[in-house]
């Protein structure tokens, strides 16, 4: 400990990423990144931002990528908030809306990140136990709080809610605000976007790293009514009020509009994800159902650990949670189908 730091600096537990190593012929798996490049589209959009134009500021209110999102859904681009990934929206979201005198309420088994910004903006949280079956169930968030975060699907469980479990949810905490954190809602999940006009205490989150495979580019945004918006925007210009640059504006833009790539390429990932959970329930994995671009697996007679650890030996990365309930658990993302063969061969080594 530096007797330079601030005294909070002690007490925070970072954010623990996925490994990101130099590793010949890897399968890397532990990452939750899109198997497939972003559309050509997106490629051109940034090759032509990047021009002289650079040495200028970017828009700070990207305008016309707000449009873009809002005519996709079809709102209005007052109502939607961009920044530099989900993360930075998501401690936004935690600055703005998330911090109250009653508690912050967010799963026990969840987006590591929550607990990670609760402590950072000392903000009071309780996390509810997810279910014997893995599943966030809204009847345990039937309790006084401040506010409300879940990620749906749930990461790194992969489970979804239903649309109308979220609208119970919301509905019930008409007083608070409620953030639905849809990172990988575009693998089969409901949005709960189409629940906004109706209701005042709703955020929802998404971000372009991975059903538009633009993790690289760092473009997330939010979608609530303008008060929600508007709390977003007073912070963010408080901190940073350019956070797009041009290329990352351009190429998010032109990522929304390309329809026919970004249903082509999810419908892969799904059509694999299919394959992959078959293959490894037929050697005895537990599989839990999934609505996002990775699963979570483990096998009766092998430890998660040791699994992973072997599976490194073999040059094949996937995501391991050394903690209670889950540490048999590995998270698995979705590659290629030539990837998810890799990753079968070398189970079949291992079991």
């Amino acid at each position: 400990m530096s007797k330079y730091w601030s005294p909070i600096v002690s007490t925070l537990k970072p954010y623990v990423p996925g490994e990101q190593p130099r590793i010949a012929n890897l399968v890397k798996l532990n990452t939750n990144e899109s198997p497939y490049g972003p559309s050509e589209k997106v490629l051109s959009a940034i090759r032509s931002a990047a021009n002289a134009d650079l040495r200028l500021y970017p828009d700070p209110l990207a305008v016309s990528l707000r449009e873009a999102i809002a005519a996709r859904h079809g709102l209005d681009a007052e109502q939607v908030f961009v920044g530099n990934g989900s993360d930075e929206v998501l401690a936004h979201a935690f600055v703005a809306l998330l911090k109250h005198d009653a508690p912050l309420l967010y799963p026990d088994v969840s987006y590591s990140f929550y607990p990670t910004y609760s402590r950072l903006f000392a903000i009071d949280a309780v996390e509810v136990p997810l279910n014997a079956d893995y599943r966030i169930d809204i009847a345990d968030y039937q309790r006084p709080c401040g506010a409300i975060i879940l990620p749906n699907p749930n990461a790194p469980t992969s489970i979804g809610l239903p649309l109308a479990e979220i609208e119970r949810l919301v509905v019930a905490h008409s007083e608070q605000p409620v953030v639905i954190d849809e990172a990988y809602v575009d693998f089969g999940g409901e949005s709960a976007i189409a629940l906004v006009p109706k209701y005042a205490n709703l955020l929802v989150i998404q971000t372009f790293s991975k059903s538009r495979a633009l993790a690289g580019l760092r473009v997330g945004f939010a979608i609530g009514q303008r008060p929600l918006i508007e709390a977003l925007e007073r912070v963010k210009d408080s901190f940073n009020s350019y956070p797009l640059g041009r290329p990352a504006q351009a190429g998010a833009k032109a990522a929304i509009e390309d329809e026919e790539w970004f249903e082509e390429t999810r419908g892969k990932i799904i059509a694999s994800r299919a394959r992959l959970t078959g293959e490894l329930v037929n050697r005895g994995f537990e599989v839990l159902p999934s609505q996002a671009n990775f699963i979570f697996a483990r096998h009766p007679a092998h430890a998660g650990d040791a699994l992973m650890k072997a599976l490194r030996d073999r040059a094949v990365l996937v995501r391991h949670f050394a903690k209670p309930r889950i540490a048999d658990f590995l998270r698995i993302t979705i590659g290629t189908d030539t990837e998810c063969t890799r990753l079968i061969e070398a189970l079949d080594e291992i079991l």
